[in-house]
């Protein structure tokens, strides 16, 4: 009969074993990134809100840095703004000296990736005519943010609309 000797037959498992604390050692070895999920949101909640606090302040160039390069923003009742200019052209009647304009985020949540994230919330836009009456618009707000590879995050997409429709057209015979 024929005899394995006591090395061939050992072989097998000394190969299982082998096997298993290589992938053991592997796994162990395997870099895991931290989460940092919720400070990512903390810190788009702070720089939402920092942009409310510039916007009421009444800093134009300021209010629209914080918009990147390719932004859009989506008034709803107003053509969308896609150039750096046309941004600039719609928030400067919000920040007018006759007319403060705030808003608070409800809810910011970032992708996993770390780099995409938004707030939405409510907003308050108070204007005077030129009779001196203030006029208040209270309405909702949609941002998607994207996070740079300086690690700064830009509002890529801004949407907004009031709560109530806008106010019907005075007849001319009124006026």
């Amino acid at each position: 009969m024929f005899r394995l000797n006591s090395e061939v037959r050992k072989a097998p498992a000394a190969l299982a074993f082998a096997c298993s604390l290589s992938l053991l050692s592997l796994t162990g070895c395997a870099r895991t990134t931290p989460d940092t999920h919720e400070a990512e949101e903390k810190t788009l909640r702070e720089v939402d809100a920092q942009w409310s606090k510039t916007a009421g302040a009444k800093d134009l160039d300021a209010t629209v840095a914080f918009y990147g390069d390719d932004a859009v923003v989506m008034p709803g009742d107003a053509p969308v703004a896609n150039t750096r200019q046309a941004i600039r052209d719609l928030w400067a009647p919000m920040l007018a000296p006759d007319a403060s304009v705030s808003w608070e985020a409800n809810q910011v949540e970032v992708a996993r990736s770390g780099d995409l994230g938004y707030a939405r919330g409510v907003y308050q836009l108070i204007m005077k005519e030129a009779a001196g009456k203030a006029t208040t618009e209270r309405g909702k707000f949609l941002e998607i943010w994207k996070k740079r590879t300086d690690g700064k995050w830009k509002c890529a997409v801004d949407s907004f609309s009031a709560d109530t429709p806008a106010a019907p057209p005075v007849p001319e015979k009124d006026k």
